[in-house]
C-alpha cells in the first residue's frame, strides 16, 4: 500500500497546471460506446477511476489505448452489454454506463456501483427517468436488468438536479425517438462538456448550463470524434486551498477560473489575495486566514461539495469559527476525525460541522477515507508542523494525478512511498 510522507510548514510558490476534469472524462468515456467508431479524447487525466472506466470499456468489447495525454476508444467491436460486479465496484460513477449501453445495445445489465463511501447515492432518479423513456427495468439480488421497450422521448422533471441522472438521460435519449426535455437538469460545467462531445458525435442536444436540456434522439449516430476535456475545477481549487493553508503564492494555469468562482470568492473573503483570468487563478496567502461566512454546499453554480473538504482543511487554521453545511452527501465529514488527529478543532452535528480555528496543526499518521477527504489531509499536512503520513492514498489517486509531484514542484517536502 502506498502512502504520502509530508514534512510540512513550508510555504508554496510557483505554478501548477490543472489536468483534465475527472468528472468530465468518465461520462465522456461512457458516451464513446454510442457512436460505434473511433473517439480520440485529449487532456485525459491518468487517474485510477479512468483506468477503471477503461477496464469496463474493454470488457464491453471496445479497444482502448493511450497516446500521450489522449485516450483512444474504438467502440466498433462492442459485443457485450453486461458489466460484472467486480468492475462496477471500482468507482461510484460506474452507473453512468447504463444509459449509453442501453442506447447502443437496447439492453444492459449491471450491479450497484462502488467507490468512496460518502453515504447513499440513490440511483432511483436514474432508473425512474429511464423508465419514463420506455426502459423496462428489473432488479434482482442487487443486479439491475434493463431492456428498451417502446422508447419515446418526453419531458422528464428531476426532483433534484442530479449530475449523474442528467448525464444518463442525455446518453440514453440519444437513441430514443422524438424529443426529450430534462427539466431541472444539473448545470455543472461537466454537463456542458458532455454535450459538446455528443454534438461532435452527431447527437442533437442543447441547453447544457441551463435549467432545461433538450435532446432530439433516434437519429443514427456513427461518427468519429476528437474532443478536448475541460480542466478540472476541483483540482484547481485544491491547489489554491493548499497555498491558503501553507502560505506563499501559487498560480494555477490551464484552468477555467469561472468554473470554481465560488471557491475563489470564499478564499478572498478569508483574507487571501486572489486574482483570476479566463484560464488562470493566482492566490497569495495572508499571515493568517480569517473565518468566512457559513459554507453551504449546493449544486452548481453554488459551492461544490467536492471542494468542501480541502477548504475545511485550510480553514482549520483560520482565526475564528467557520460553519459548514453539507447539503449534497450525508457522509462527507469522515475526514474530520483525521484532521482532529492533527490538532484541528471540529465538531460535527449531522450535516453541520463547526470548525474553530487553531494557531497550528501538527503532523500525524492519518488515513485517507475518501477522495476529497484524502486531498484535505494533504492540504493540512502541507501546513502542519512536523511530519504527516497519509495512508490509503489510493483514494487520492482516484482524482489527482501524481499529487505529490504537483506539490513538490511548488516547493513542498513531499514524497510517495510504496509498499
Amino acid at each position: 500500500m502506498s502512502r504520502l510522507i509530508i514534512n510540512g510548514g513550508r510555504p508554496l510558490y510557483g505554478a501548477a497546471q490543472a489536468g483534465g476534469a475527472k468528472n468530465s472524462i468518465l461520462p465522456i468515456l461512457a458516451a464513446a460506446v454510442i457512436n460505434g467508431g473511433e473517439n480520440i479524447i485529449h487532456n485525459c487525466p491518468d487517474l485510477k477511476d479512468v483506468h477503471s472506466a477503461a477496464a469496463i470499456l474493454r470488457h464491453l468489447g471496445c479497444q482502448v489505448e493511450w497516446q500521450g495525454d489522449a485516450i483512444v476508444v474504438n467502440s466498433a467491436g462492442m459485443n457485450r452489454w453486461d458489466i460484472p460486479d467486480e468492475l462496477m465496484r471500482e468507482m461510484r460513477s460506474s452507473v453512468i454506463f447504463l444509459g449509453p449501453v442501453l442506447a447502443r445495445c437496447g439492453q444492459a445489465q449491471m450491479t450497484y456501483p462502488g467507490g468512496c463511501e460518502l453515504g447513499p447515492r440513490p440511483i432511483d432518479l436514474h432508473l425512474r427517468a429511464l423508465s419514463q423513456l420506455g426502459v423496462e427495468i428489473q432488479e434482482d439480488g442487487g443486479r439491475i436488468c434493463c431492456r428498451c421497450g417502446k422508447m419515446q422521448g418526453r419531458d422528464i422533471a428531476l426532483a433534484l438536479p442530479s449530475v449523474g441522472a442528467t448525464e444518463n438521460i442525455m446518453l440514453c435519449a440519444a437513441a430514443c425517438p422524438g424529443q426529450t426535455r430534462i427539466v431541472n437538469a444539473a448545470r455543472e460545467p461537466e454537463i456542458w462538456d458532455l454535450q459538446q462531445f455528443l454534438r461532435k458525435a452527431g447527437v442533437q442536444v442543447s441547453g447544457a448550463g441551463c435549467r432545461d436540456i433538450v435532446i432530439q434522439g433516434g437519429a443514427p449516430v456513427q461518427r468519429s470524434v476528437e474532443h478536448w476535456v475541460i480542466p478540472d475545477r476541483i483540482e484547481s481549487a485544491t491547489y489554491l486551498c493548499a497555498c491558503a493553508a501553507a502560505g506563499g503564492r501559487v498560480r494555477v494555469e490551464h484552468t477555467k477560473s469561472a468554473y470554481f468562482a465560488s471557491v475563489t470568492h470564499l478564499l478572498a473573503e478569508s483574507g487571501c489575495q486572489v486574482e483570476t483570468g479566463e484560464d488562470w487563478a493566482e492566490i497569495q496567502a495572508p499571515r493568517r486566514l480569517k473565518s468566512p461566512a457559513p459554507v453551504r454546499t449546493a449544486p452548481y453554480p453554488g459551492f461544490p461539495t467536492d471542494a468542501q473538504s480541502p477548504v475545511m482543511a485550510a480553514l482549520c487554521l483560520a482565526q475564528g469559527s467557520t460553519v459548514f453545511s453539507e447539503n449534497i452527501f450525508e457522509n462527507r465529514y469522515r475526514h474530520c476525525a483525521e484532521l482532529a488527529r492533527m490538532g484541528a478543532d471540529i465538531r460535527v452535528e449531522g450535516r453541520t460541522a463547526i470548525v474553530v480555528g487553531v494557531e497550528r496543526l501538527r503532523g500525524a499518521a492519518v488515513k485517507a477515507t475518501d477522495l476529497r477527504g484524502g486531498a484535505a489531509l494533504a492540504v493540512a499536512g502541507l501546513a502542519a508542523q512536523g511530519q504527516t503520513e497519509i495512508q490509503d492514498i489510493e483514494h487520492i489517486d482516484r482524482g489527482y494525478q501524481r499529487i505529490e509531484e504537483a506539490y513538490a514542484a511548488l516547493g513542498a517536502d513531499i514524497r510517495r512511498e510504496d509498499g
